[in-house]
């Protein structure tokens, strides 16, 4: 870890993985993270918006953050590449403070991809769009990043799917979703289109204390 900054924060996360629906990566007869991908690799963007948030004495409040990540095969075999984005109106405290926490380098949870991660392509700031409109989340980065995601169909009364599939992101508690037509990433030599692929939203709460 960089150091023993006392964290937490809480708010709101979604992503939109290259899995066909449901990810085996997470739901497979196996251990976590064994199961071939479906395309037999993996283009995940995780977006967040901290609702309310501190790093120490440095208030997070209102900033939205995009991890990129990329295995080229089995998820569990590691060799992943990871990109991060700090919303442009982080000052250099809140950019140096996202940085530790999503980067896993800071605990929290976010450490548990760190032994998967052997190229980290560096953080970038960027003007992150982050909206709940009902049960759809979108997320924008101009030129970068388009990603909508809405809740699997499902007979339950809340028009949500939730299931407890051990995320480390949220572990007791994820909605079941799809990503919508458009959903597109292209940066560091990368380009994805995850439109109508596995999909995931879940409130969280997180701190790097026990």
């Amino acid at each position: 870890m960089v150091d023993q900054v006392s964290w937490q924060l809480s708010g709101d996360y979604f992503e939109n993985c290259s899995c066909s629906i449901v990810c085996p990566c997470l739901v497979s007869a196996g251990a976590p993270l064994t199961a071939r991908p479906t395309e037999g690799f993996c283009n995940v963007p995780l977006i967040f918006h901290i609702e309310t948030g501190r790093y120490g004495d440095v208030a997070l409040d209102g900033l939205n953050v995009l991890v990129i990540l990329h295995a080229p095969g089995v998820m569990a075999d590691g060799n992943w590449s990871q990109a991060t984005y700090v919303d442009q109106s982080a000052d250099d405290r809140q950019t140096e403070a996202l940085a530790a926490i999503f980067s896993g380098a800071a605990g929290g949870p976010m450490a548990a991809f760190v032994p998967l991660i052997s190229k980290n392509l560096g953080v970038k700031k960027a003007p992150i769009t982050f909206r709940i409109d009902g049960k759809t989340r979108s997320a924008e980065i101009p030129g970068i990043l388009h990603m909508s995601v809405d809740p699997l169909p499902t007979m339950h009364p809340s028009g949500e799917m939730w299931a407890n599939i051990g995320h480390p992101v949220s572990p007791d508690r994820m909605v079941m979703a799809v990503g919508a037509a458009g959903n597109t990433y292209s940066d560091h030599g990368m380009r994805w289109d995850n439109s109508g692929r596995n999909g995931l939203y879940a409130p969280i709460q997180w701190s790097n204390q026990a």
